[in-house]
């Protein structure tokens, strides 16, 4: 048993780094690498790895992980002098989206209810592919960057609201018992928050004894980290908004650079391992089957979400080559839009046919992704050398 394990681990490491190899050639992520990964030796593909469930729930801790990451680089002071840009630009996504989505569902003959969880899916951006792109790219301390991030933030807090808008426009209703629960997760989240802004940095007094001692830092960050997740998943709420909470506490800790340097591997293994199981659940063969539906849905969302993106970074005062570079990086749809749609499949808003449409999409949307962000990479670097 343990040596079929080991040949899985290693035959999935094996053919990563040899398609990162190649993607690094071209200047590509090598979240590329993990999907075609999950495609070639997933149960559509070569069956090499079939447990879909383990894969999910790895990619599920890596989500937090890497929430809790962009927490500890996130500094919430600055956060709120912004809300305008983060509630604004996320607000116009989802607004846009949704009436773009009716407008294809009026063709297509879609329910209300379908419209409105593709409408939702395509409004929410990928944290792990733009935040590795903003680093790769040292936009993290520019204007366009931070814009960006807060944009991106805000989108991952409105999957809680967006949850309960289709539980009841699925006709399932809401449990208010739940949403009692849900509040009172959020005003503990935003005591937390509000906390945190009478702090100055590195003042976290519970942590100071752990000052000298590094390994134990480690155990100390990640039961933050965890247990606010845990907290908020148990309270109705997405665990990795807990986990984002855990990393704001965590940036004025005095051990917040060095635990960032250090848990970076632990992220880099449980990212990919979520990539890897969004690519097991492509079916190649209804790829090939529907092509021309998902062409239609691909430009149609990638084109317009670059857009709209672009536009609300425009009014937000960016200039013109940053606003249309900004919208190449939030053009893609993100791996929160999985879990509605995993949410559209439990309450019977769609088929299987239609969920094999919305992993796909989100898929080829983040392959375009980084060909497009490349391409405007180029516009931008020649307009300002």
């Amino acid at each position: 048993m343990i040596e079929q394990d080991l040949n899985i681990v290693l035959i999935f490491s094996s053919l990563i780094l040899f398609m990162s190899l190649g993607l690094r050639k071209i200047q590509q992520p090598y979240i590329l690498a993990y999907i075609l990964a999950g495609v070639m030796l997933g149960p559509h593909g070569f069956q090499v790895f079939t447990d879909e469930e383990s894969a999910d729930v790895a990619g599920e801790i890596g989500l937090i992980i890497l929430m809790f990451f962009i927490g500890m680089e996130i500094s919430i002071k600055n956060f709120i002098k912004n809300w305008k840009i983060a509630f604004l630009g996320a607000g116009c996504q989802v607004l846009f989206s949704v009436l773009l989505m009716y407008g294809l569902g009026i063709f297509f003959d879609w329910t209300f209810e379908r419209v409105l969880l593709f409408g939702f899916g395509t409004s929410l951006s990928s944290s792990a592919v733009v935040i590795r792109l903003i680093n790769q790219y040292k936009l993290e301390k520019h204007k366009l960057g931070q814009d960006i991030t807060f944009i991106l933030l805000t989108q991952d807090v409105l999957v809680a609201p967006m949850i309960i808008v289709m539980s009841l426009a699925s006709g399932k209703g809401v449990d208010y018992t739940e949403v009692l629960w849900q509040i009172f997760g959020a005003i503990v989240l935003l005591i937390i928050i509000v906390d945190l802004l009478k702090r100055d940095r590195k003042s976290i007094k519970a942590l100071s004894f752990l000052n000298e001692d590094h390994e134990l830092q480690v155990f100390a960050s990640l039961i933050i980290c965890f247990g606010l997740a845990l907290f908020t998943s148990l309270c109705g709420l997405s665990p990795s908004l807990g986990a984002f909470v855990a990393g704001l506490t965590m940036y004025n800790s005095n051990a917040s650079s060095w635990l960032h340097k250090t848990l970076s591997p632990f992220r880099i293994i449980f990212v990919s391992i979520f990539f890897i199981s969004v690519g097991m659940m492509i079916d190649i063969h209804f790829l090939t089957q529907h092509w021309q539906t998902i062409l239609v849905l691909v430009l149609a969302v990638f084109i317009s979400n670059h857009l709209i993106n672009s536009t609300t970074l425009r009014i937000l005062k960016n200039s013109n080559i940053h606003s249309l570079y900004g919208g190449s990086l939030l053009a893609q749809i993100g791996e929160f839009s999985f879990v509605l749609a995993s949410l559209g499949v439990q309450n019977n808003i769609i088929n299987s046919e239609s969920y094999q449409y919305i992993i796909i999409t989100i898929s080829i949307t983040i392959f375009i992704s980084s060909i497009w962000v490349s391409l405007f990479k180029k516009i931008y670097e020649i307009r300002f050398s």
